[in-house]
Order: structure tokens, then C-alpha cells, then sequence
């Protein structure tokens, strides 16, 4: 059984939690999610996480009163062979910690830097990351949980045509400055890096949640089999 941890503190967290359910329906696997609320939900039995977006300053408040950052973080650097997917405020998170942490990934990154809402866009990302192949469709649907939340629909006007192009979402976006020698460039937007890998740990500027292509969900739970076996 993988068992994958969203953090439930802001932003697309449902939307990640029907991706990965959909991926792991795609890879014929069994995935247990675990809606992460506060630290003490996060020990060793957890194999990877998601960091969804959002805004990463009310993140981090909202995150204050049941300590969950703080939780991630210890369990980032406790089980640092354990994958992680940072999208968006997500990749904001990996890559500027706070706290005088070190960085989970060596980039630069800054908030916002796309503007404001109004400049929010969609667009066709080339990406270059190993992904499973899909063995089976899958159009699952999450139904409302008892906080009467229940994820966007999604529709196959955001699916991509071609293996090596993703349709990127971008909404009120971070931008990657320069990064160091570990980080691996795997989705860029003309000559712009949209999406780096360092280790095990994927940050992407863009929301593959709000479409309906898994394959980061996917590599997700691949990376998880891979380690585990």
C-alpha cells in the first residue's frame, strides 16, 4: 500500500487528492492519501507528499496553530529519500523554507513574479521527466468530504496532446532565478524553467492538478514503488 500526504492548508488540495487517486487508477496501484492537518500525522509511514499551491505566506500562518510546516519539514529532513511534489506556493516552500532552513531545493525563486491574478494564463510546457505509461483510463470523480469540499471538474480541454508537451496552468505564478549544479531542468515554457528535480524532489511553478494529465501524479507514485521494492 503507498500511502502519499497532501497538505491540507491551502489552495488545490483537493484537486491533487482526485489527481492522485486517477494516476494511481492509471498505473493499476492502490494508493492511500492522507489529508495532513497537523504534524503529528506525519511519521515513516508516510512515503511521499505533496505540497499543493496556493499562497505560501497564508500558508504558513494557517499552518501555525496545529504546526504542520514544521512537521513537513522535520519529516522532509528525516526521510530525505522519500519523494516530495511541490507545485506552485508549493515550490515556493521547497525552495525557501524559512526559518534559516536550507533549501529542500537549490533555486531561486520569487513570488508573484508573473503579476497579478488578471495575468494568470495557460500554456503548452515542455517537459522532459520520466513518467509511468497509463495502463488503464481513468475519469474518478471525489465526492464532497464532510467539509463539504469537493474538487473542480476537469475537463480533457487540459490534456496534452503529445508525450512531451504538458498544458501548463499558471495562476498568479513564482518564476525560478538560477539554480545550483544538483537541480535537473524538467519543464520549460520557451527558453523560461518551469519545473526542476533535485533528487527526489519536484518543483513545478504550474498546477498539473487543474488538468487532466497525471503524469507528475504518476511519477509520484513511481517514485514511491521504486524505493519501496
Amino acid at each position: 500500500m503507498v500511502r502519499i500526504g497532501i497538505a491540507m492548508l491551502q489552495g488545490a488540495r483537493h484537486e491533487h487528492h482526485e489527481a492522485i487517486k486517477n494516476a494511481a487508477f492509471e498505473m493499476n496501484e492502490t494508493v492511500e492519501v492522507i489529508e495532513l492537518r497537523k504534524a503529528s500525522q506525519l511519521d515513516g509511514t508516510i512515503d511521499g507528499l505533496i505540497l499543493p499551491g496556493g499562497e505560501s505566506t497564508t500558508m504558513r500562518i494557517a499552518s501555525k496553530s496545529e504546526a504542520l510546516l514544521d512537521g513537513i519539514f522535520k519529516w522532509m529532513i528525516d526521510f530525505p529519500n522519500k519523494p516530495v511534489l511541490g507545485t506552485c506556493a508549493g515550490a515556493i516552500i521547497l525552495a525557501n523554507p524559512g526559518g534559516k532552513r536550507k533549501p529542500f531545493i537549490e533555486v531561486e525563486i520569487a513570488r508573484n513574479a508573473w503579476g497579478r491574478q488578471r495575468f494568470s494564463f495557460e500554456a503548452s510546457v515542455k517537459v522532459s521527466i520520466l513518467t509511468p505509461e497509463i495502463r488503464q483510463q481513468a475519469n474518478l470523480e471525489l465526492s464532497r468530504d464532510r467539509f463539504n469540499h469537493k474538487p473542480l471538474p476537469m475537463t480533457n480541454n487540459l490534456l496534452s496532446k503529445t508525450n512531451d508537451l504538458f498544458p501548463g496552468v499558471f495562476i498568479r505564478a513564482p518564476r525560478f532565478g538560477t539554480h545550483s549544479n544538483d537541480c535537473v531542468v524538467v519543464a520549460t515554457l520557451e527558453a523560461e524553467t518551469v519545473g526542476v528535480l533535485q533528487n527526489n524532489k519536484l518543483a513545478l511553478t504550474f498546477h498539473p492538478e487543474l488538468t487532466s494529465d497525471r503524469r507528475f501524479h504518476r511519477w509520484l507514485i513511481s517514485q514511491i514503488i521504486t524505493k519501496n521494492s
